[in-house]
């Protein structure tokens, strides 16, 4: 496991100055297929990281993209959030950039998917469509035109909770839309679970953490461990070619 740097590619490309990641490498010489992990509105934190350890554990090059690398949160958060509303710009360069550093790499078969969660899991969804392989949303806020946006996507497996009151009906209206495109999908909304329930632990700044619980984000530990299966079922299916 280590910190890259991407900053060659990502400033030829038109993307962040600085932009840094975490590669999680399986054991073993490989090859193994790709994983673009894209993080929470909280950043790269140490979830994040457990979480691209996790997926090369499970066989995957996983590449965790920071893109806050130039500033930190408090400078690039509402730059990024911008990006994700328009659906284009460096936040979205900074993810090809990740892809293509993984392709490039001779430890990776060339099959790459995205996984992102709660932000992440917006961009994830929006990158679908983007020479990805699979895709993993987990309770990623939908764009405003799904279908529009969603055209062309490669499948999609998503997580969502019940008791997430931020993103309520968005597992139906997801289902919907990628029913109505024929776009290979697998949705599943769980009732005890609501925002960030596959974290291991709460995120976010301790103040805000009581009202974090009371609009349904935490972990939910009975929940996860099934998500994460999902997630591993779809890639080793789109990604390894097993089933």
């Amino acid at each position: 496991m280590a910190h890259v740097d991407l900053s060659t590619e990502s400033v030829a490309a038109g993307g962040s100055r600085t932009l840094r990641g975490y590669l999680a490498e399986p054991a073993g010489e490989g090859p193994f297929p790709g994983v673009v992990l894209v993080h929470e509105a909280f950043g790269l934190d140490d979830v994040m990281r457990r979480h691209a350890d996790r997926l090369a554990e499970a066989g995957y090059l996983t590449l965790a993209v920071d893109l806050y690398s130039d500033g930190g949160a408090r400078r690039c958060l509402v730059a990024t959030m911008r990006s994700l509303m328009s659906g284009a710009g460096r936040a979205f360069t900074d993810l090809s950039t990740a892809r293509s550093r993984l392709r490039s790499d001779p430890r990776c078969t060339g099959k790459v998917g995205v996984i992102g969660f709660c932000m992440g899991g917006a961009f994830a969804l929006l990158a679908a469509p983007d020479d990805f392989d699979a895709a993993s949303v987990n309770y990623g806020q939908l764009p405003r035109d799904l279908e529009q946006a969603l055209e062309g996507a490669c499948p999609v497996v998503a997580n969502y909770g019940a008791k997430d009151r931020t993103l309520r009906g968005a597992a139906a209206k997801l289902e919907a839309a990628l029913t109505n495109l024929g776009i290979e999908h697998d949705i599943k909304e769980f009732p005890t679970a609501g925002h960030a329930f596959m974290n291991d632990v709460p995120v976010g700044p301790r103040p805000l953490r009581p009202l974090m619980r009371v609009m349904g984000i935490k972990p939910d530990p009975a929940a996860a461990p099934e998500a994460w299966q999902r997630i591993e079922e779809h890639f080793a299916k789109h990604l390894k070619g097993t089933s």
